[in-house]
């Protein structure tokens, strides 16, 4: 199999993490390379972007750069006529992340909802399903290598169906083909890849590559997962990805930003996913189409780094280009838990540019009292139909949707990657779960994308399930049209 190949091995106490990775320096092949993330000529550090990538840096110095030029220069608006818009104003977290990213920041036309601007993302990401057009057309390039860092996780094809082992084996089995493509051209091309079974593409990112003030665009919808970090991560399609690996800049249409203003602290048991699904109620799968929604306030520090991520992995489902945190001691606190320590002591000499300036002005704000806030229950078969628990019962009664809940139901569990299956598995909460008769699947997307052989009710029984996962359209998961998804 052509490429270098590194077993890197992470120990947490005495949880071992083994990891096959790929990444080809670029001195070796002598190819092109223009990665974004690469520290400016002449600077006195350098902080390497990832345990696995210790040849790439992060450039916060060149977003500092391109924030100066585009406060202090005129930018003359698309549309027809002398009238000019000066953008020397105080910024969302939003706008500097993205515009510290711009390939030409001088000339570049910036008017938000109108202009289109084209960006040099830092790295790219893609799952196993849509890779495989991606690097078919990548290879088409000529290219000897991706211009980005780039990774490649196999976490789409895995159907739940017995447990995880079994799942695992069997889909090794069935996509074996696939699998071999990807692992052999990411070691040509200088992708990382990640072998099925390692985790789910979102959580893998956020546990090694994301980081505060990077702009990442990854091929699946859920990308946003990585703002829970500070990062700006929007999904996109395969030829996008293609664009940047080949060194091409990306296009975007100038975001609008969405602030949502978040007070008090949560309590009893309500928690993180509660909030999303409250902004989907207010928003509905259409409000945050053509927007970054931005998070801020005094209740963003009341929050853990998972608990944001969990919130803007279901930005999705409002539309949103893409969801964001500003950078706080939380984050700081799970990039050392993830072995990152030289990141968060770096995002911490950078903070004036991983927040929002004072008097940033938002398209739309929306204001949640987290002391206030009960859990929330949404659908069925739309994400946006909130209803907060303490009227469930009668919205239930009223739309005739089943009420049966039997004492003992199926129970499934889906670990986000094998550092979190051995986690729990270390620390007793597996053998509780076990105990409780319930099914941990493989380290993969599963029920949440529909790759679910579910066989305890026939198709066309109506049927209500209560889930984490973010979607919950007509068949979404099991392919039922009469399974009501809450």
């Amino acid at each position: 199999m052509p490429g270098p190949w590194r077993i890197m091995k992470r120990r947490d106490r005495r949880l071992t993490q083994r990891v096959i990775f790929s990444f080809q320096a670029a001195a070796a092949i002598k190819a092109p390379i223009r990665t974004f993330a690469q520290a400016a000529a002449g600077s006195a550090r350098k902080v390497q972007m990832s345990n696995f990538e210790t040849d790439q840096y992060i450039n916060y110095q060149r977003i500092e750069d391109n924030l100066e030029i585009v406060r202090k220069r005129q930018v003359a608006r698309i549309f027809p006529g002398p009238s000019f818009a000066v953008l020397n104003h105080p910024l969302t977290l939003a706008e500097k992340v993205v515009y510290g990213h711009l390939d030409d920041a001088h000339n570049q036309d910036i008017e938000r909802g109108k202009s289109y601007l084209k960006l040099r993302p830092d790295r790219v990401a893609c799952q196993d399903a849509t890779a495989q057009m991606a690097l078919l057309q990548f290879m088409s390039a000529g290219l000897p290598n991706v211009a980005v860092p780039s990774t490649v996780h196999c976490d789409h094809l895995i159907e739940a169906q017995i447990g995880g082992a079994k799942d695992l084996s069997r889909a090794k089995d069935i996509n074996r083909e696939v699998y071999d493509f990807l692992s052999s051209s990411c070691a040509k091309y200088g992708l990382g890849f990640w072998n099925p079974g390692s985790g789910i593409i979102h959580q893998i990112i956020l546990e090694n590559y994301a980081f505060p003030g990077g702009l990442m665009i990854g091929t699946d919808s859920h990308t946003p997962n990585a703002g829970g970090l500070g990062m700006v991560a929007i999904g996109v399609g395969g030829a996008d990805a293609v664009d940047v690996m080949a060194d091409i800049p990306w296009e975007l249409k100038c975001p609008k930003v969405i602030g949502v203003k978040l007070t008090g602290k949560m309590s009893g048991w309500t928690s993180a996913k509660d909030i999303i699904l409250k902004v989907a109620g207010i928003l509905t799968v259409k409000g945050g189409t053509g927007a970054i929604v931005e998070y801020f306030g005094p209740g963003v520090d009341t929050l853990s780094c998972t608990g944001m991520a969990t919130i803007c992995n279901m930005g999705a489902e409002i539309g949103a280009t893409t969801s964001l945190f500003p950078f706080n001691q939380r984050m700081g606190d799970y990039l050392r838990a993830t072995t990152r320590p030289y990141i968060a002591d770096w995002a911490n000499t950078f903070q004036h540019n991983l927040r929002a300036d004072a008097g940033a002005n938002y398209d739309q704000v929306i204001e949640i009292n987290l002391d206030t806030l009960e859990p929330y229950v949404n659908g069925p078969f739309t994400p946006d139909l909130a209803t907060p628990l303490s009227k469930f019962k009668e919205t239930v009664i009223a739309n005739n949707w089943p009420q049966k809940l039997e004492c003992k139901s199926i129970f499934t569990i889906t670990p986000g990657s094998e550092q979190i299956r051995a986690t729990i598995e270390r620390d007793g909460q597996m053998e509780t779960l076990n105990e409780a008769g319930g099914v941990v699947l493989a380290n993969a997307c599963g029920p949440c994308i529909g790759q679910w052989d579910r066989q305890d009710v026939p198709k066309g029984t109506k049927n209500s399930i209560i889930t984490s996962y973010n979607r919950n359209f007509t068949g979404r998961n099991d392919a039922n049209p009469q399974t009501h998804a809450f």
